[in-house]
């Protein structure tokens, strides 16, 4: 076949699903704690591999899989808020809100991100670095763009793009 040179192709997975609890701030307050069935998808730009392909969608779908396992029912936790008022407690987090309602999660239930607002912008982009760092880690060269979004609920998504792959 002829040189792929300039050739940019992409590739795109959907389905994949995670339910979890959140509470987003924002205006100096916080939303109540309330949940969402998330869906996320990924799209990944680049030249084609020796393989002929950019990346392969087993693998990439997988690696979402495990990310949102990572989320899947549990408290969603911003760990680098302005807000919330964060105690890891050794076996729990104490968070309180700028309206002074306070919760304790066991930490077994809790994902901690290190992100400052768990909205669905800043989880695409807590996605998209995980994922740009895991395919790195497996060889993956050639890319470069990826966008993730995520959706938290029917006609509600936000996406996130990042250029210049591999991520450090």
């Amino acid at each position: 076949m002829d040189s792929q040179a300039g050739h940019r192709f992409e590739v795109r997975v959907e389905g994949v699903y995670f339910d979890a609890a959140h509470f987003a701030t924002f205006g100096g307050d916080c939303e109540p704690l309330h949940g969402h069935s998330y869906q996320v998808a990924a799209e990944i730009s680049g030249p084609l591999t020796e393989q002929s392909w950019v990346v392969n969608f087993i693998e990439l779908k997988s690696i979402l899989r495990g990310l949102s396992r990572e989320l899947d029912h549990r408290f969603m936790l911003q760990l680098d808020s302005r807000l919330l008022r964060i105690d890891d407690t050794g076996g729990a987090w104490e968070i309180g809100t700028p309206g002074d309602r306070t919760y304790s999660f066991p930490k077994t239930d809790v994902a901690a991100l290190p992100i400052d607002n768990t909205t669905a912008e800043r989880l695409a982009e807590w996605f998209g670095n995980r994922l740009a760092r895991s395919l790195a880690e497996r060889g993956a060269t050639n890319l470069e763009s990826i966008t993730v979004e995520v959706w938290e609920g029917p006609g509600q998504r936000a996406s996130h793009r990042q250029h210049g792959l591999p991520i450090e």
